[in-house]
Parts: structure tokens; sequence; C-alpha cells
């Protein structure tokens, strides 16, 4: 048998001689496995580029590797922070740099002599789609952030409390666009929209379907608005009998009927004067109430019931519906004239199924939730589990999703739930669990005797990722810059993926 000594190089003997090597071994791995590295002198020129860096000059306007090196670091990374780096001699491990090539996640380490005197600077690429590589960590920020949120609504509406009678902080809103969760292009399309409509005073009609979070994005739009100090009073119009509503719009003025409070009654209108009023399930209001609703969005004022004087009021309305109003139009079950009225600005909220990509991060803050309500641990899904969840159609949407989780979470013995906890509770939910993309594409003979459930989370995103790739690519006759488009990520990252598929 050999020496195994034999087997092992020889190391150098001396402390320094160990950290030389050291110091070599990890410029090596840095520039292997991070997306791209370079070295600038003391005077901030760029004198080396490793090869993953290069993937990013087409961005930046360059063409060669040697309109690159030689040329100071400003001159070719717009927004760069390395001159600080070089004047300072402190180092920025962990910093955020857009441009026109994208943003990245970026590492800037200051590099010294012997004497420990500044005579350069490396430059580190660690990701270049920090969306996508690191949703856990976005997902927090947003809880982090929705926590920050109600803690100054409660403070604004204390204070408001104080300076304006009891009841004040009564009326406020519950959520900001912080609180819709998800980065897919559907889900930043919806709050783009929203927010374009908080700045505006024209009525605002969401649109989709249950449980999408569509009274979510109606507290969002109120405290985006000018009016975000004033009320936010919101009504479902499907929960109140209709022999009642209008009274719960208008309000009632004292002794209006048998039974009826002596001091009267508010309205909804009445209650979110000088803020936003939700209506809720709009298209559920019946046709008797919908011609009153309409001459007061006309006249700003309403006459309550058992009253002969007309009451100003000042609202912003947003409504919101799961129904096809256009439909319910066409079959004379809704007034043409208020929709008009209400369809100013339309935001379609998305379902569910619409932004698989979404499901991490909201199982994350839903998780989060849970465990704080409940005062337990928040559950912890394993990778097929996350598969199985992505795969599903979510009729019911966050709502549905939401229940299912919290079954899961109820019902395990364990802080870990996989795929069969989840498909049990959809069955006996009356749900066939439609099956996760990987294991749906296997042909019977191959899904035979495996679970491709098993298969790594990562392995299966890698493989939706080239199909989708390639996909975009024969949409646009091979034209990258088109493609880059089509799927939001830089030319730097296309390049990326299709010279290093895997």
């Amino acid at each position: 048998m050999p020496d195994s000594s034999d087997q092992i190089p020889a190391l150098p003997l001396d402390a320094q001689g160990i950290l030389e090597l050291a110091a070599r071994s990890m410029f090596q791995l840095f520039s292997t496995v991070s997306q791209g590295m370079f070295l600038v002198d003391l005077r901030g020129r760029i004198v080396w580029v490793n090869e993953g860096y290069q993937r990013f000059l087409p961005d930046l306007g360059l063409t060669s590797v040697d309109q690159f090196v030689g040329r100071t670091v400003e001159e070719v990374i717009p927004n760069t922070q390395m001159r600080r780096v070089l004047e300072t001699g402190q180092p920025v491990l962990i910093d955020l740099l857009t441009n026109r090539a994208g943003t990245f996640v970026v590492s800037r380490i200051p590099l010294r002599d012997d004497a420990g005197k500044v005579i350069g600077a490396i430059g580190i690429v660690l990701f270049d789609h920090p969306e996508t590589t690191l949703q856990p960590l976005i997902s927090k920020f947003a809880l982090l952030q929705r926590d920050l949120d109600d803690a100054r609504r409660e403070l604004a509406a204390q204070r408001s409390q104080s300076q304006r009678g009891a009841g004040a902080g009564d009326r406020r809103t519950k959520y900001t666009f912080a609180s819709f969760v998800g980065s897919s292009p559907a889900a930043t399309e919806v709050k783009r929209q929203a927010r374009r409509a908080a700045q505006s005073a024209s009525p605002v009609l969401l649109l989709g379907e249950t449980g999408t979070g569509k009274e979510l994005l109606a507290h969002a739009i109120h405290a985006a608005s000018q009016r975000a100090s004033g009320p936010f009073v919101g009504v479902n119009i499907a929960a109140v009998p209709d022999t009642l509503l209008e009274a719960e719009f208008f309000g009632v003025a004292p002794g209006a009927y048998t039974g009826a409070d002596r001091k009267g009654r508010d309205g909804k209108f009445k209650l979110a004067d000088g803020g936003t009023l939700f209506l809720d399930e709009i298209g559920d209001m019946p046709a008797s109430l919908q011609a009153k609703l309409l001459r007061a969005l006309q006249e700003g004022e309403i006459e309550p019931l058992g009253s002969n004087t007309l009451v100003p009021f000042d609202v912003r309305v947003v409504a919101a519906t799961s129904r096809d109003l256009g439909a319910l139009v066409r079959e004379g079950r809704f007034r043409e004239d208020l929709f008009y009225r209400l369809h100013v600005l339309p935001v379609r909220v998305p379902p569910l199924r619409e932004r698989p990509g979404d499901i991490p991060a909201l199982v994350e803050v839903l998780g989060e939730d849970l465990a704080l309500r409940n005062g337990t641990a928040p559950p912890e899904l394993l990778s097929d589990a996350m598969a199985l969840l992505a795969a599903q159609p979510w009729r019911g949407n966050i709502r549905e999703l939401r229940n299912v989780l919290e079954q899961a979470a109820m019902r395990s013995d364990s802080q870990s739930i996989d795929a069969e906890q989840l498909r049990m509770i959809l069955r006996e939910a009356g749900v066939e669990p439609a099956a996760p993309v990987a294991e749906s594409r296997l042909p019977p003979e191959a899904a035979a005797g495996q679970d491709s459930l098993l298969r790594p989370l990562s392995v299966q995103v890698a493989e939706l990722e080239r199909r989708a790739i390639a996909a975009a690519m024969a949409a646009n006759d091979g034209n990258k810059l088109a493609t880059s488009r089509m799927l939001g990520i830089s030319r730097a990252t296309l390049y990326g993926r299709l010279e290093n598929p895997d």
C-alpha cells in the first residue's frame, strides 16, 4: 500500500507561506464562484478583469476588454463607489449597484501591501439578479416593512385621536403596498397601477377573483393618497341585507321610523367624509339603490333616510368586485351610467395562478403571521411541498392558500411539512391536487417507480428557466435584446444563462 503522505501536497512550513497560499486560494475561489471580478490600482484604473465580468461589457456599451482595461473605473462603470474604497481604505462588503447593465449585489475590498498601505481594490459581483437570488431576504424585508408600517399607522392614529377626539382612530387603514407580497411581473404591475391610482382623486375600480387581495389594495391606495390622514371606511355590500343598505350608506334621521335611534345615525358616506369610502362587492348592489348611489356620487351630497335635508360630503370612492360588471350591464342588472362612473381607473388584481413565482414569498409571510397569531414556530415546507403548492390552480387564491397552510401547521406533528400532507388536505376539501410541473412532464414509463418530487427544487427551477429562455429566443428569432426585455432580465444575465445553462 502506498504511503498516504505521498498523496498529500507539501505545504509551506512557515506561517507567511501558508497565508500567501490561502490568499491565492481565496482569490481563485472568488474569481470562480462570483458573477464577475476586476482589479483597480491606486489611481482607480482597471488593471485586470476575469472572464465572468466580461459578460457585462456589452450592457455597459463596450465591445471589447481593451475598452475596459486601462480606463478609470468611473468611466466604464456608472454609479460605482470604488473611489471611496481607495480613498478611505474601508471595505464595502455588501452593496447594491444599479446602472444600465442592471442591478447587482457587489463587494469592494481594498488591497494593501506588506506595510498596510492601500495599493488598489477588488470589485466583486456577488449576484446579478438579486430580486430572484435574494427572494427570502426580500420577503423578510417585506414582513418587517409591514410591521413598521403598522406601527407608524398606530402612532398616527393615536395622534389623530388625541387631536380630533375619541373614535377618530377607529377608521384607519391596516395595510400599505408593502403588505401586497410579491415581486413577480404580475404583482409588480398591479402595484404600479394602484400607486398611480392613489395619486388621483377619481374613483378606482378593483377587479379580480375573491381572495386576491382587493381589500388590501384598497387600504394601500388610501394610505398612499393625499387623504391618508382622513378616515378609511369600508362596507361589504354582499354582507348587508338589501333592506338595510340605504340606511347603511346614507344614515338615518332622528325618529325616521319606529325603533330608529332618537339621535339619528350617520351613514358610511358621512363617516368617510374627508377620506376614502371602500365599496366592496359593488356588483351585488340591488338595482333600487344603484340610482341613489349614482346621484350621490354625481352631486356630492346625500339625503339621510327620513330627512328632507341634503348633506354634502367629500369622499374618494374605491370600489371592488369579483363579478363581471360588463356582463351585468349587458344583462340589465347593473346600471350602465353607474358603471362608467366607477370604471374610471380600473385595476385588475391577478389571481394567484398567474403569479406562481410569488408563492414561496407568500408562504413565508403567511407562515410568519400564523406563527405570531398562534405563538408557535412558523411551518417549514419541504421542497416537494413547495413545488406542489406552485402547481395548484388556487380557485380561492391567497385565502385558500392561507387555509391550507394553517390546516397543515395545526395538524402536523412536525414543524416540517411535506407534499403528502398537503395532498391530503386538498383532497379533503374536494380538490384533486395538480401534479408539479416536473412530475407532469415525465412520460408514464419514466415516472413509474420514482417520485419526481424528490428532485431538488433548484433543479426544477433551472429546467423551467431553460425552457422559458428557449421559448423567448424562438419567439424573438434569436434577438437577445428583445429576449432579455421579454423575460425582464439584463442582457448580461441572459448571456450568462446561454453560456452556462446549468
